[in-house]
């Protein structure tokens, strides 16, 4: 008896990476659309500025559809991939910086939301480079 496995684990390295880098797109997009139209809710339940969340989220809009955009490709630009590798780390030290820093009083639900996403998009951020440099391996 032949069994196929449709998982992601047999998948290729590029549907892979293509994979991950839908899963940050859509991240980014549903973090932006709740920061630019709920920024005053969020405000007071994460303690964190609502000018700030409102800026994060019309900065994540365009960027996650980038990233949908690099999803998209047969074969993501592996400069545009590194790119957005960078970028999510700067992202993932800025949330760490920020509790750190005496502007913002975050609630404990919001400093556990800033971790808690710091630590999703590192995760994201090593898969890309991991199947990145599988991708140009192969």
């Amino acid at each position: 008896m032949t069994t196929t496995s449709n998982s992601l684990s047999s998948a290729s390295p590029v549907s892979q990476l293509r994979a991950v880098l839908a899963v940050d797109a859509a991240s980014g997009l549903a973090m932006g659309a709740a920061f630019a139209a709920a920024s005053g809710p969020l405000s007071t339940l994460l303690g964190l500025p609502r000018g700030l969340l409102l800026e994060l989220g019309l900065v994540l809009l365009p960027f996650g559809l980038f990233i949908a955009w690099l999803a998209s490709r047969p074969v993501p630009p592996a400069g545009l991939v590194k790119l957005l590798i960078v970028g999510n780390g700067a992202w993932v030290a800025a949330s760490v910086v920020l509790l750190l820093t005496p502007f913002v009083s975050p609630t404990p639900v919001g400093t556990g939301f800033v971790l808690a996403q710091a630590g999703a998009l590192l995760v994201l951020a090593i898969l890309e480079a991991v199947l990145l440099r599988k991708v140009m391996a192969a």
